[in-house]
């Protein structure tokens, strides 16, 4: 019966869990799957998320439900190696989010009014969210944001959190000062301190700038992907009309690639210009 329903595709969910069942299956599994555990997983889990969100910011909607499957099969994966261990299962795991759905949507699943802006919707999740850390023994403000979160973005949640209890600048001005403040400690650090001190001050300034994201409503993971994307096309774009002319970046030197560099970059805001032109 299980072989014809991993054979099924038409078997949806029960056919991946079957699947899933089989790889982890002591005798007859595979013996790769067989060794993972949490921990050596976690990094595919994590590699997975992104690239989902690659697909999603390049518009690669071909790709993209690939890239959800891959996904859902890493949950499916820590959800097999729970159930071996006796922990939970992954029912267990679906029961959890359908209940937190419900619970935190009460305009939607329960007797509160759906006539609310988006933003008092947030503070209503937020406050929801709060009641479930107290009721996990989470007491302290910062309780609960995830250590393995890229830096950038837990940066911006511990912030989040220590603004809610009032522990944040009054104004975006005094962020800029800040960010100015920590620029020439790094300056001076550079010239004074050891290694290990002038990554500190750099995680500071780091810090502080994921403050000023906060501060003007920028997602910084979204900003610095912009910003890799942009230097990739640029740098792309110098290879481009270097190898016109059969070379290559290191056939050049800084000043011509600079001269590229700027020709690409004006290109662009040229291509930007013409795309905003309305139709005639």
């Amino acid at each position: 019966m299980a072989d014809d329903l991993i054979h099924d595709p038409n078997g949806g969910m029960p056919r991946l869990l079957t699947i899933m069942a089989a790889l982890r299956d002591p005798e007859t599994g595979c013996p790769w799957d067989i060794e993972q555990d949490f921990a050596t997983i976690a990094p595919y889990t994590i590699e997975e998320a992104y690239e989902v969100a690659d697909a999603i910011e390049r518009e690669a909607w071909d790709e993209l439900r690939g890239e959800l499957g891959d996904l859902l099969f890493q949950s499916v994966f820590h959800g097999q190696i729970a159930a071996d261990k006796g922990m939970f299962t992954f029912d267990d795991v679906v029961r959890d989010i359908a209940d937190k759905m419900v619970l935190r949507h009460p305009h939607v699943f329960g007797d509160e009014s759906n006539a609310k802006s988006a933003e008092q919707q947030t503070l209503d999740w937020e406050t929801i969210k709060a009641a479930e850390r107290a009721g996990k023994q989470q007491k302290g403000t910062l309780d609960g944001v995830a250590v393995h979160l890229p830096a950038l973005l837990r940066a911006v949640k511990l912030q989040k959190r220590a603004a809610r209890v009032g522990f944040d600048w009054p104004t975006d001005g005094d962020v800029i000062d800040k960010i100015l403040e920590e620029a020439q400690e790094l300056r001076e650090a550079r010239a004074e301190l050891t290694q290990e001190e002038v990554e500190e001050e750099f995680g500071d300034l780091l810090f502080v700038m994921a403050n000023l994201a906060r501060h003007w409503d920028i997602d910084p993971e979204s900003a610095l992907r912009t910003a890799n994307q942009k230097f990739t096309s640029r740098f792309n774009s110098i290879e481009d009309t270097l190898a016109t002319s059969g070379r290559r970046p290191e056939d050049s030197g800084l000043a011509e690639m600079d001269a590229l560099w700027d020709a690409a970059k004006a290109a662009e805001k040229a291509a930007k210009a013409g795309s905003k032109k309305p139709d005639c």
